[in-house]
């Protein structure tokens, strides 16, 4: 039996996926994005939950998830402990639970075999090139994620797509119409986009953790503006 390290397990989560859902946090993170809120889970940490224990917890919130809620792995990046992820995905499938999984799409793994179990990705998208990827990031990526996005192609899994507006980066028509014609062209089975304003949350962790937080001088991203935004991309996305 699989051992995973698990940084917080969250109960009622309502922004993680359809429905009510058991929101599983997993630490490990090869990314080192700049507007991260989680620092606290790039590392690994302790393995203090095995497959088995996880079901568990996620069983006894089964009868507030209804008819569309379920679990979420999110993180860091859930990935990074594909084989415990695999493993306790498996399990839930046999109790018929909706697996969700919040990803960047980043680590070389099985994917055919891991979308056999996951309902739903929550796909965060970055940046739309390899230069972009990389600034943000603060790694080289950019060829994993796009080997993550044909596999997903070859799958049936349902997709929403996460995009955090960063001032002076994503807030111009130009990043938007791309980030369209990016979309239709590379990525299917999409139901659901999100625009999420940039913000500072998490900030103070990194002082915290001593260690310097990338966008200190970095304004936040007005969310009236950010609408303003999403309105175009969807005039041009139709």
């Amino acid at each position: 039996m699989k051992k995973g390290s698990v940084a917080s397990i969250e109960t009622f989560g309502l922004v993680d996926g359809p429905g009510i859902r058991t929101v599983i946090f997993l630490n490990g993170c090869f990314l080192r994005c700049k507007y991260c809120h989680n620092p606290e889970m790039w590392q690994m940490g302790p393995l203090n939950y095995t497959s088995d224990e996880i079901v568990q917890k996620v069983l006894r919130n089964k009868p507030y998830f209804k008819n569309n809620g379920g679990v979420t792995f999110s993180g860091g990046e859930p990935l990074c402990q594909y084989d415990f992820l695999l493993e306790t995905c498996q399990k839930l499938k046999q109790e018929n639970i909706h697996i969700a999984l919040d990803t960047a799409g980043i680590t070389k793994a099985n994917y055919e075999e891991l979308f056999k179990y996951i309902d739903l990705v929550l796909l965060d998208i970055k940046h739309l090139t390899q230069s972009g990827f990389q600034d943000i990031t603060n790694r080289d990526y950019f060829t994993q994620y796009c080997q993550f996005l044909t596999a997903l192609n070859k799958s049936n899994v349902e997709v929403w797509i996460r995009q955090v507006i960063v001032p002076g980066i994503h807030d111009n028509s130009q990043y938007i119409h791309a980030l369209s014609k990016f979309i239709k062209e590379n990525i299917k089975h999409v139901t659901r986009i999100d625009f999420l304003p940039y913000h500072k949350l998490g900030s103070e962790k990194y002082q915290t953790l001593n260690i310097k937080y990338p966008y200190q001088n970095k304004e936040e991203m007005d969310s009236l503006q950010c609408e303003k935004l999403y309105q175009e991309f969807l005039k041009d996305y139709q």
